[in-house]
């Protein structure tokens, strides 16, 4: 075969060839040639895999390894894909593989189906993009609890319906997005954990007519175990679509987050000042700063949530067991991956040139009555009904609020001049950092039990990624 000559795995039983509609309209080389040094150490593995099955000899299974060694360097650059109208990338490396070796390369694909390779080939490139992003979860998540002691023991008003809620330190703040990482790695681990089966030997789909050895396949390529049905495993993406729920919860979670730091870092919250690096100017406003590393990360969770809709509809009506449908799993998973890692690694740039104002978020705090539940608390907590104490500080607010008064207008005399239950006392509570002190339950923001928490999750950072 002359180098550039077309290569067709199949065709004995048809009288004429695809017409060049079909081959345009089927071809995958285009995107699936990101497969190619997965599917030549797949190669590598089953030449080996044929030589203990006894239908190659040690030399033929040297040779195919040594060429495949060579192709592999190769395949690194763009030379080794030029002109090249291959169907897919298993095609491509199979003309490649005989260019070198001649008709030894025909015996490469003995007992062995497209489908199989195809499984193979995905959970390779998939289980070293997981550790990929995992790697990059577990440095952003570095930098986060890094800018948690930078700032610690600063207090900020915690939100809900985006209205202060009540304060909290910072530092918990922080760990709430922690967790919610610490949340995604441990998805992407069970994601890999169902990626890493290897599926060599099941052949199409009735599994492989030749003795071969799966267990040693899957130790020779690093896999956990083998496949368990030659059926399912033709057919199946449950592991793909995994990975792609776990992603698109974790861009839920940076979107999450961009929101957050978006609002924070503009004039009306102030609270936080965005590195130069990470942020842009207006070509016609000279006086903007845009959070555009942070838009971005929030606009490109379209791209995941839809790569797992995309193949979750195409998976829906495939019946029993391999259909050509499953070449359109290659693309959502490629899509979803570049977009992950892409933010993740924008992320922790972020949240390493970040910097918190502390002052904004304390005069926040301070000023909007975050502290009403404190007070209402207090009082409850020396005898007064809750839902009773409950309307006592609303009162206290609403009277507040009509005089123009600040909670720290509040002086022990006043309190107890406007309701015999309030305690000179409870005067401390209208500073935020004093009422969050009562706060001690696990998981709370009192000082001491955040001071356990930002202590624990540096103690989890060595399982993160791991």
């Amino acid at each position: 075969m002359s180098t550039g000559e077309k290569l067709q795995l199949w065709g004995g039983r048809f009288e004429s060839g695809p017409s060049a509609i079909f081959e345009s309209f089927s071809g995958s080389l285009h995107f699936d040639k990101r497969l190619a040094d997965c599917d030549i150490r797949g190669s590598q593995a089953f030449a080996r895999a044929l030589e203990r099955a006894g239908i190659l000899t040690a030399s033929e299974r040297e040779q195919l390894v040594t060429a495949f060694d060579q192709m592999r360097i190769d395949a690194r650059t763009p030379a080794f894909y030029e002109g090249a109208n291959d169907e897919d990338v298993h095609t491509l490396i199979i003309r490649k593989l005989k260019e070198r070796v001649g008709g030894l390369a025909g015996k490469i694909h003995t007992g062995r189906s497209r489908n199989e390779q195809v499984s193979l080939d995905t959970r390779l490139w998939l289980r070293e993009t997981i550790d990929e992003s995992r790697a990059l979860v577990k440095a952003f998540l570095t930098e986060l609890l890094a800018l948690a002691r930078r700032h610690q023991g600063a207090v900020i008003p915690g939100y809900t319906h985006l209205r202060r809620a009540q304060p909290v330190l910072w530092e918990h703040y922080c760990l709430a997005y922690f967790e919610m990482f610490a949340r995604d790695d441990e998805r992407l681990a069970q994601a890999r954990a169902r990626v890493n089966l290897c599926p060599l030997g099941s052949g199409a789909l009735a599994g492989s007519g030749f003795p071969f050895d799966r267990e040693a396949i899957a130790a020779d390529l690093g896999f956990a175990g083998i496949t368990r049905n030659s059926m399912d495993v033709s057919g199946d993406r449950d592991w793909a679509l995994d990975y792609l729920y776990a992603a698109s919860t974790l861009m839920l979670h940076l979107s999450r987050l961009s929101e957050d730091w978006i609002l924070y870092s503009s004039d009306e919250f102030a609270w936080m000042d965005l590195g130069d690096g990470v942020t842009s100017g207006s070509s016609l406003m000279p006086q903007k700063k845009n959070p555009d590393s942070l838009e971005l990360i929030r606009g490109k969770c379209g791209r995941v949530f839809g790569s797992l809709t995309s193949l979750f509809v195409t998976v829906k009506g495939t019946p029993m067991t391999y259909n050509r449908d499953m070449q359109e799993d290659k693309e959502p998973l490629f899509i979803a991956a570049d977009q992950i890692n892409g933010s993740l690694a924008m992320i922790a740039e972020v949240a390493r040139t970040v910097v918190l104002k502390p002052a904004a978020p304390a005069e926040a705090a301070e000023v909007s009555w975050a502290v009403a539940t404190d007070v209402a608390e207090a009082l409850a907590r020396n005898g007064t009904p809750f839902h009773e104490a409950h309307k006592l500080a609303g009162r206290l607010v609403l009277h507040s609020l009509r005089n123009g008064m600040k909670p720290a207008d509040w002086t022990p005399e006043k309190l107890a001049a406007f309701a015999p239950e309030f305690t000179g006392a409870m005067a401390a509570l209208m500073d935020p950092a004093e009422g969050m002190k009562s706060r001690q339950v696990p998981g709370g923001t009192a000082p001491e039990r955040v001071a356990e928490a930002l202590a624990e999750a540096l103690a989890r950072m060595e399982t993160i990624g791991v």
